[in-house]
Formats: structure tokens, sequence, C-alpha cells
């Protein structure tokens, strides 16, 4: 099949476009360093020209409120129109766990607008719901830092490797349509504040963690099971020992 990933340059992108191809599909990497905008629409067409399945993975290059609005409506708008004048028969898009549960979030907002697109535009769809990568959690860390201190909700979180997120939408991708949301989770849960400290630990980081019910996950309040997905979501097989061990020994 021929397989077009918006944003193929990314983190999870190139990772699928690898999977995919190395399955014997014809792959295709689409995003702004290839030559498709999909905020001005340029290249879009020609990119789908002839594709089966479009997997949408771009994230905006902004998280203010109204600019990652804007760019997950304009960006998805263009692709849907150029999927079905393509003939596109599965179109699929990443998004994440929790993000209907928490409004307070801008960004969050964004991908759910994204994802209400999708489901309302007549094309064969499936969304796939993501947790927090193990590539990701030092950039909460730092988000939740205020000078030497690190302060984060005791909550839970189920994260996993890039490469299991990557192997988990390319299953989903060569599937029939869901018309609905397949959840994908890592193996372990654990306790935000408890997986931070564990982080800033294995990189001799000085930094400390204070334990806050309150404290807010990049602008929004957490509850107990915000960040982790429902029964029945898909399990990857990397634990976070596995994750560092392979990381460390390619770093």
């Amino acid at each position: 099949m021929k397989i077009v990933v918006i944003g193929g340059s990314g983190l999870i992108g190139s990772k699928l476009v690898r999977d995919l191809g190395e399955q014997g599909h014809e792959a295709v990497a689409a995003s702004p360093k290839t030559g498709v905008n999909t905020l001005t629409g340029e290249g879009v067409a020609d990119v789908l020209a002839g594709a089966d399945v479009v997997v949408d993975t771009s994230n905006s290059p902004s998280f203010e409120d109204a600019a990652v609005l804007e760019f997950f409506e304009t960006s998805t708008r263009t692709l849907l129109a150029a999927a079905t004048s393509a003939g596109v028969r599965h179109y699929v898009a990443l998004s994440i766990v929790g993000s209907e549960r928490l409004p307070d979030s801008g960004y969050m907002r964004a991908k759910v607008a994204q994802e209400r697109l999708i489901a309302a535009s007549g094309l064969p769809y499936s969304l796939v719901h993501a947790t927090q990568f193990f590539e990701f959690v030092k950039g909460i860390v730092d988000a939740a830092t205020d000078g030497d201190t690190v302060r984060l909700a005791p909550v839970l979180i189920q994260p996993m490797a890039a490469d299991d997120v990557a192997a988990g939408v390319a299953v989903v991708a060569l599937g029939a349509p869901t018309n609905g949301v397949v959840e994908i989770a890592g193996p372990e849960q654990f306790r935000l504040d408890e997986l931070a400290r564990s982080v800033l630990t294995d990189s001799d980081d000085p930094r400390s963690v204070v334990t806050d019910p309150d404290a807010r996950y990049f602008g929004t309040a957490l509850e107990e099971r915000s960040l982790v997905p429902v029964d029945g979501a898909r399990i990857a097989g990397t634990s976070l020992d596995a994750w560092r061990a392979r990381t460390s020994n390619t770093a």
C-alpha cells in the first residue's frame, strides 16, 4: 500500500515510515522538510495522489492556545479535503490518552477539535490515543521546574517508548478503520512525581521533586487517572528499564 505519513520527519513519524517500509509498503514521509505544508496546502494534493492510507503524526510548532488550535484545525481541514479528493481509504491520526478529559489545556482542546473534524469528515478513520512517551518525560519535568524545584502531582502515568508508539500506529494503519479510538500504552504504571525522581536520579540531575496534588500539568489540573488509558488498551512491551538500557547502549 501507499501510506503517506504527515509529520514523517518527526520522532514518531520517522519511525513509522521506517517500520512500514520494512514491511514492504510504500511509506512516504510528508512534512515541510519534504515540501509538504498542511497549513498552506503546498504539496498536499501531490503527495496524497494514489495514497491508500494517510497517517497524521504532525505537531504544532507553537503550544500557545490560539496557535495550536489554528494549526490543528487548518492542517486537518486541508488534509481531509485532499484525502477525500484522492480517495484515501483510511485516515489515521495520532492523539493523546486523556485528551478529552483535560479541557483546561489549550493543547488538549486543539487535539479534540482535530479528532472531531476527522470523525465528521465521512472518511473511514481511526484515532490512536497514546500515553506519554519515555522520551518526553524530561520535558514534563522541565515544564514543572521552578528554580531547582520540580512540582508534580502524584497521579498515575503509563508511559511508553516512541518505538512502541510507532509500532502501534503501524498496526492500526494497516488494519481496517475502526471509526473510533484505539488506546495504546506502556506496560507499567508509575506515580508522576516518583517517575520524575527516577528520571532525575538516573541522569544525575540535582533538581528536587516536590509532591504537590495541586500542581498543574502544562496548565491543567490532573485527576488520579487523567493520564492513563481505560480498560482495553493495547499494551506495548518495552518497560522503562528496558528502554533505558536500549537508549544508553545507543547513546
